[in-house]
């Protein structure tokens, strides 16, 4: 935890001086709503400081390399330019700090290894992560295999020209219809997002009932937008909080992760623009949880929705 006094000066001049990085690095600190002053997160880089106490506790530095692994993945799709895999839940996207191995992208350059594309400099090339999903959300994830595709897939995601379809079992029945929430970090708990946090960004969600069983839905979720744990932010602002959620709900004995599943994705190919359409099966556990709480066949009610 870094922790300082100023007067007069910046909040990321200040910041970049006694942090010893630079000011578009702060910048990102503070915007990212890691930065407070006398208590409260502060998220305008130019605010000028009266004397007050400012505290930064940094994200440790994401690991310089990551070393390609043998891990098993199930491969919806594959070609030149692009992979698309069923993640199971438990497994991490990317390398963080504290996790360097059993990642998907570890698997990734296990599997396949990383190339260019034609005409491409060798040092552009990376792991092709052009979205996320949670440590326990599965379902379907597509990345790319060189530079020229990850950056059209990444404009096909900001351009809103990717569908994507999730399913969940919730507890409590949620408003249907599309919900315009702004998500941003907790102001109190870091880990945490919110709806109407720290630097809250433009959130968007279509959600339908597709079944109920008592208290439980299932849930039909189409975001619009990528915020981070966006659905489950949302399912909790609508008071019916996803299954085995234990950050924005409870721990169920039904299931042992949250019930959350991407099930569906649709995206032009960043070759050719073709539109592709894959789903990933619906995971034995959620099945089963949904079973036990009085629900019919998953699959079936996903098909008719």
């Amino acid at each position: 935890m870094l922790r300082f006094s100023a007067e007069g000066v910046r909040l990321d001049q200040a910041l970049a001086q006694q942090a010893q990085t630079s000011r578009a690095k702060a910048q990102e600190w503070i915007a990212a709503g890691l930065v407070l002053v006398n208590g409260k997160p502060i998220t305008k880089a130019g605010y000028k400081l009266k004397g007050e106490t400012v505290e930064l506790e940094p994200p440790p530095p994401e690991p310089a390399t990551v070393e390609p692994e043998e891990v098993e993945l199930e491969v919806l799709y594959e070609d030149a330019d692009l992979v698309v895999v069923n993640k199971p839940a438990g497994m991490i996207t990317h390398p963080a700090p504290g996790v360097v191995s059993g990642t998907l992208v570890n698997a990734i350059l296990g599997r396949y290894g990383l190339r260019a594309a034609e005409g491409e400099k060798p040092e552009l090339v990376r792991p092709g992560i052009v979205h996320r999903l949670d440590k326990d959300t599965s379902g379907v994830i597509v990345v790319a295999r060189h530079e020229a595709a990850h950056r059209r897939l990444a404009e096909a995601f900001r351009g809103r020209s990717v569908f994507k379809r999730y399913v969940a079992i919730t507890v409590g029945v949620p408003r249907e219809g599309v919900l315009i929430a702004d998500v941003g970090r907790h102001p109190v708990d870091r880990t945490r997002m919110s709806v109407g946090g720290v630097a809250a960004r433009y959130a968007e969600t279509d959600f339908a009932v597709l079944q109920t069983a008592g208290i439980f839905a299932l849930v039909d979720a189409r975001p619009h937008t990528g915020r981070t744990h966006q659905i489950r932010v949302h399912l909790k602002h609508l008071h019916a909080p996803i299954l085995g959620d234990d950050v924005y709900g409870k721990p169920s004995p039904h299931i042992a992760r949250h019930a959350l599943h991407a099930y569906e994705l649709r995206l032009p190919h960043p070759r050719t623009g073709k539109l592709l359409e894959f789903r990933a099966p619906i995971p034995e556990d959620m099945a089963r949880a949904w079973e036990a709480l009085g629900g019919g066949d998953l699959e079936a009610a996903l098909r008719a929705g």
